[in-house]
C-alpha cells in the first residue's frame, strides 16, 4: 500500500526536551522528523504533535516546534495517543485513514499508538529512521513487533517520495533541496 498525501496524517510523538538527550541517535531522529514536517507542509499533509506529561518531560524541542509551524501540539498522559480523548478526537477530525508515526520512545508511546490505530482500522506506517528509544534493543523489538502486527515499517525518504508521487512538480522541486 502506498502512503498517499491526501489520505495520511503525520503524527510526531513526544519529541521533548527531557526525552531527546536520552535517546539513541537523537540527531538523526530530529533531522528526519524535520524533513517529514517540511514534506508534510509542502504536500498538504496535516501534522499533529504530542507531549507526554509536559510538566515533567518538558515541551517539544525547538527544532521540531519550529519545523511544525502552526501544527497542533497536544499534551497527553496515556502512552497510546489514541487512548487520549483530545488526541483521538483531533486525529479523527482530520478524516485521514493513514497515519505516519515518528517519535519517542519507539517501544512505548510509538508502539502503543501504532497498535491502537491498527485496532481502530487505520493503515499505520512507522518511520524507523525518525523514531528512537533509549536502547537499540528496544527499538529493534518495537519494529519487529509492529511489523508482525501488520504495521508498515518505512523510512523518511520512502514517505517523502510517496507523498510527492512524481518528479517535476512544484512540490518535488521545493522538496529536492531539503533532501540532498
Amino acid at each position: 500500500m502506498l502512503i498517499r498525501a491526501r489520505e495520511s496524517a503525520l503524527i510526531v510523538i513526544d519529541m521533548q526536551e527531557r526525552l531527546v538527550p536520552a535517546m539513541q541517535a537523537p540527531a538523526r531522529t530530529i533531522r528526519n522528523t524535520r524533513l517529514l514536517l517540511n514534506a508534510a507542509e509542502i504536500t498538504g499533509v496535516p501534522a499533529l504533535l504530542t507531549e507526554q506529561y509536559p510538566q515533567g518531560l518538558g515541551h517539544t524541542v525547538p527544532e521540531i516546534r519550529k519545523a511544525a509551524s502552526d501544527s497542533t501540539i497536544l499534551p497527553k498522559m496515556h502512552f497510546s495517543c489514541m487512548e487520549d480523548d483530545g488526541f483521538a478526537d483531533a486525529f479523527r477530525s482530520l478524516g485521514r485513514r493513514q497515519a505516519v508515526l515518528t517519535g519517542m520512545e519507539a517501544h512505548i508511546c510509538v508502539m502503543q499508538t501504532a497498535a491502537s490505530m491498527v485496532e481502530a482500522g487505520f493503515a499505520v506506517f512507522v518511520v524507523s529512521d525518525a523514531t528512537a528509544s533509549r536502547t537499540i534493543e528496544s527499538e529493534q523489538a518495537c519494529i519487529a513487533r509492529l511489523s508482525a502486527a501488520g504495521v508498515s515499517i518505512v523510512t523518511t525518504e520512502m514517505v517523502i517520495f510517496e507523498w510527492l508521487g512524481r518528479a517535476g512538480t512544484k512540490a518535488f522541486k521545493d522538496m529536492l533541496p531539503l533532501i540532498k
